[in-house]
């Protein structure tokens, strides 16, 4: 009788929920506005000082209102107002302070003044840090064990409060990045650019070191001013750095630059909270349009609406596709545009994928495990979904990273360095026999393009088609009967006749009749970079050179980069900052990694190139600039430096049911703009979980099968004795 009783049991359970037996979230949240996603491991900082990393910015970006940030449909990507009413007004000062010309020289600019006006309906998120008494005093300012008793979140605490946003709070922020306990890492950096933070660091710290050891350590930053950062009223502040500086616009749209609230430094210096978990880097305070209402890294984290939101639209206009494809079907409608965002932690990415196409992720990427499943590329090499994926409303979104990896040549080394005609033939030979597209095509699954220089696309100064073409390794060929054309590798035989002429007829050093050798330095091992390093060998040994692979582990190889100890080297670069400068300093002579320890791995130096990158460095974005650009990229491709490699493409799977997603790699603060259609998602849901119940009836009949034996064994027992 228990045996029947346990299998009707059985029958029951997995008849909740309306079929949904295998729902990882609770029944209460279905048909609610909320995006279901997932992380891999805890964000380490939320506090926007110190944070610097991609998935902390996923956070930080959703919660805290810098005062810029990045047009979310336009490409190139386009510097708009966020916090600020109005882009920030730049004065240029000379060294006396006095008011120059917009156009003035960079030369003659000492300073320049960004004048940054804030929006007047932004309030913060409610926090216990700013809830009052009826008196009007701070409530939580002088906790006690008995007020602190099962505080654990911020919903532990009953009342909570907001206020308005000031110019002060921006003010205070930037304080903190020269905080000597907060250790930014971007304090080095900001104190080359904003006038007096680097002496202001000593200031704090010397303050710091006089503070009361026996009580926690509360410097009020309110107390130290700071030259380069002035108040000039409620919602209207400046500041001043060195010289002229273009793409300081870029930082205004980081979390570094968001406002910190002083009552949120006062709120968390007290004793007992460190303890558990209710600091800054743990429980943020932002006026952005999400707020963190619940942090389990061990299980999930979510963001909620901040009901103290507004002021901010869906946009109304962007790139030319996007009205076609629904980008702009909520043009115009207040953001945000989903109540709530779950992020799920998600260790392994096969349980992450089967989520996802159960349904329980509105979106995906795709890994090399589950890419054939995903994705079939056609003959042309456009990449689509597979009929599995379009049969459940699944598509397919692309974008190519603000990144470029690539191999570079030491232009120290005696063979292949230097700007002789030699060493120059040999670079172009080897670019040219190395072939990107299929490189992409096996190593990447298509994901990528083959660059052109190194600047990759949606950056200003990148041209399409065939004004942007490296034409010293590519022809450009015109499609039939006028559809468009597209860039050809040159051919082998072209590479082996630079090779000849560089002096290495056949692969043969033509003076010692010895083959030629290049040596790789990587710190590629394992299995799938010995199947690289097998295919970069075939590539070379087309011109019939050999490749001899020097694998180290990672700080062995920085050391022989910072001393010059290479030959070639495979090395790669994500942008801070959407602008050209951040890709082409990597090449600035000035910014030799072995002669002053800079970011140019390659040690190139062209006195040319070097001069127009100085000019166009502080330029704005103009004709005249991309004019420079073009002629700093023809100096590059001319001397090949780089073997210019591919731009990472990225590749992201949707659901049906979410809208207006679409890639966006310099903006992090994506979540306000996406929609969700809850009510189709739960359909759907419901008909891709439908339990199979023959498995259950199967298992319930064999234990009724094996209770019926069970049974008539005993008696038998009993009747034999």
């Amino acid at each position: 009788m228990k045996l029947l009783n346990f299998a009707a049991l059985l029958f029951l359970l997995t008849a909740c929920d309306g079929g949904l037996w295998n729902n990882p979230y609770p029944a209460a949240d279905k048909n609610k506005s909320i995006f279901y996603t997932a992380f891999a491991e805890r964000p380490k900082h939320l506090d926007p000082a110190r944070a610097y990393s991609e998935n902390e910015y996923v956070f930080l970006a959703q919660i805290y209102q810098p005062p810029l940030q990045y047009h979310y449909l336009k490409r190139p990507y386009t510097l708009i107002p966020q916090a600020a009413s109005s882009m920030p007004q730049v004065t240029y000062l000379d060294k006396n302070n006095r008011p120059l010309a917009a156009d003035a020289p960079a030369a003659k600019v000492a300073f320049s003044v960004y004048e940054i006006k804030l929006r007047h309906d932004l309030r913060y998120q409610p926090h216990p840090a700013f809830a009052r008494d009826a008196e009007g005093k701070f409530e939580y300012h002088a906790l006690n064990h008995d007020i602190m008793r099962n505080k654990y979140a911020m919903n532990d605490f009953p009342h909570s409060g907001t206020r308005a946003v000031t110019a002060a709070d921006y003010v205070y922020q930037i304080k903190r990045l020269a905080h000597p306990a907060i250790h930014s890492p971007i304090a080095g950096l900001m104190n080359d650019y904003i006038v007096g933070l680097k002496g202001y660091a000593a200031t704090l710290q010397q303050a710091q070191s006089k503070l009361d050891s026996q009580k926690p350590p509360f410097l009020d930053l309110r107390e130290y001013p700071l030259e380069g950062v002035q108040i000039v009223d409620d919602t209207t502040y400046r500041i001043k750095v060195y010289g002229k500086y273009p793409q300081f616009a870029y930082w205004l749209a980081m979390p570094f630059f968001s406002p910190m609230p002083v009552e949120a430094e006062i709120f968390y210096a007290q004793p007992g909270l460190q303890e558990r978990n209710l600091t800054l880097d743990w429980w943020p305070i932002g006026s952005g349009p999400y707020y963190l209402s619940e942090n389990d890294p061990n299980l999930r984290m979510v963001l909620s609406r901040n009901p103290n939101f507004s002021g901010e639209f869906y946009p109304t206009e962007g790139e030319v596709e996007d009205a076609h494809s629904g980008l702009l079907r909520d043009a115009g409608k207040p953001l945000p545009l989903i109540e709530q965002v779950v992020f799920s932690l998600e260790k392994e990415t096969i349980p992450y994928w089967n989520k996802f196409l159960q349904g329980y992720y509105d979106a995906a990427g795709i890994s090399s495990d589950s890419f054939d499943q995903a994705v079939q590329v056609g003959v042309g090499g456009e990449a689509n979904v597979t009929d599995e994926m379009r049969e459940q409303g699944i598509t397919l979104s692309t974008s190519v990273a603000t990144s470029t990896m690539y191999m570079g040549f030491n232009w120290l080394d005696p063979v292949v360095g230097g700007s002789s005609a030699r060493a120059t033939n040999l670079r172009r030979a080897i670019a040219i026999a190395v072939d990107m597209e299929e490189f992409i095509s096996i190593f990447a699954n298509g994901r990528g393009i083959a660059a052109q220089s190194p600047i990759p696309p949606g950056i200003f100064g990148y041209r399409e088609g065939a004004a942007g073409i490296n034409h010293y390794v590519y022809d450009w060929v015109d499609g039939p009967n006028g559809t468009d054309g597209a860039p050809q590798r040159r051919s082998i035989e072209t590479a082996k006749k630079l090779l000849a002429e560089a002096g290495y007829p056949n692969g043969l050093d033509e003076k010692t009749k010895q083959p030629l050798v290049i040596y790789l330095d990587t710190t590629a091992t394992g299995v799938g970079s010995k199947a690289r390093l097998d295919w970069l060998r075939k590539q070379l040994e087309k011109i019939n050179l050999q490749l001899v692979a020097r694998s180290t582990d990672y700080n062995r190889f920085q050391d022989k980069i910072r001393k010059g100890d290479t030959q070639m080297f495979y090395f790669g670069w994500n942008a801070d900052y959407p602008d050209p400068e951040n890709f082409l300093f990597l090449l600035h002579g000035a910014q030799s990694k072995v002669k002053t320890g800079g970011e140019n791995a390659a040690n190139y130096s062209n006195p040319e190139f070097d001069r127009l990158f100085e000019q166009m460095k502080n330029m704005e974005s103009n004709p005249q600039r991309q004019k420079i650009i073009d002629n700093m990229l023809e100096i590059l491709r001319r001397d090949s430096p780089w073997l210019w490699g591919h731009h990472p493409k990225d590749y992201a799977l949707r659901h049906a049911w979410l809208y207006n997603s679409k890639p966006n790699k310099m903006a992090n603060n994506n979540m306000k703009y996406l929609r969700i259609d809850a009510a189709q998602r739960d359909d759907l849901r419901s008909s891709w979980n439908k339990p199979k119940w023959w498995p259950l009836a199967l298992s319930g009949a064999a234990l009724l099968a094996l209770g019926w034996w069970l049974r008539r064994v005993l008696r038998l027992r009993e009747e034999a004795h």
